[in-house]
């Protein structure tokens, strides 16, 4: 009886060993292998336009190098003109620098001005080299007052220094397939290297729009900051001229320099319909503008 009792309880050990040891050989496969994570292919980049049907050309005419008009809500092509010729894009650069502070920076952080930022050429606010700002200020000034200290101030927040800003601009075009798009500028107050297309920021703004803090930045025409001492308040005014004078004018983004000429990211947006026009290197961008947008509106869907 002894035999048998130790036998019974070396079959029962047996049994548990090998219990355990089956159920740890999937556990260690299941563990990830570190090989396949890196021949992972790298993400396809987003698609933002689309070419449905041919683009209306010629009429209306506009007296920018460049431009085109897109419907916001599907990203159909509605109407080109050299749709993809690289330009200097100037202040529209700030799309692109807006869009990677609204992902990655907290509008609530309290950012601490360099002293590079009290240096930019103009247009600049005046942020003093030290001061402390909560991000959702600079953000105002980036895009409403199109502050070039404001956008240099948010780039070394963002990233730590404005050559990684730049590096991080760029793959995000990489990433929107923006591929007529390369930055060498947080604020685009540099145009050499510094260049993009009307098709591609039509799909930049497009991309931006999705974010309503982007688009009711963008939509303002006066704003009326708080500020502490010795400011106490600042008042930014849009330069969109299209906000209050074009019937629904909501955005997005004005430019010059003598190289870029008057560039214009515009959008509207009238009954359930959204369109954005881009005008680049134009004489009259507020005439150009509406010419499109009133082409886009009149367009049976």
């Amino acid at each position: 009886m002894l035999f048998v009792a130790l036998a019974a309880c070396v079959a029962a050990a047996f049994l548990i060993v090998r219990h355990f040891h089956g159920h740890a050989a999937p556990a260690a496969a299941a563990a990830p292998r570190p090989a396949a994570a890196h021949n992972a292919p790298p993400p396809r980049p987003i698609r933002l336009l689309t070419v449905a049907a041919p683009p209306r050309e010629g009429f209306p005419a506009v007296t920018a190098e460049s431009a085109i008009l897109v419907d916001a809500n599907s990203g159909a092509v509605l109407w080109e003109k050299r749709p993809h010729r690289r330009l200097p894009i100037a202040s529209t650069t700030k799309i692109m620098t807006a869009t990677l502070v609204l992902e990655r920076l907290p509008l609530h952080t309290v950012v601490k001005v360099p002293a590079a930022a009290a240096r930019m050429p103009l247009v600049r606010e005046g942020l003093r080299a030290g001061e402390k700002v909560p991000a959702w200020k600079l953000l105002d000034g980036l895009l409403v007052f199109s502050g070039n200290d404001d956008a240099l101030t948010l780039a070394d927040a963002t990233a730590g220094t404005r050559r990684a800003f730049v590096k991080l601009m760029n793959e995000k075009a990489r990433e929107l397939d923006l591929n007529d798009t390369h930055y060498t500028s947080v604020s685009g107050v540099v145009d050499q290297g510094n260049h993009s297309s009307a098709w591609d920021l039509a799909a930049l703004a497009r991309f931006a729009m999705r974010d309503p803090r982007f688009r009711a930045t963008v939509a303002t025409k006066i704003a009326r900051i708080p500020w502490a001492a010795p400011t106490y308040g600042k008042v930014y005014v849009n330069k969109n001229q299209l906000l209050g004078t074009y019937r629904g004018a909501n955005g997005v983004k004005t430019g010059w320099t003598t190289l870029a000429g008057h560039c214009l990211v515009a959008s509207a947006r009238r009954g359930n319909r959204d369109l954005i026009a881009v005008i680049l290197h134009s004489t009259d961008p507020y005439h150009d503008a509406p010419r499109l947008l009133n082409f886009g509106f009149a367009l049976q869907r």
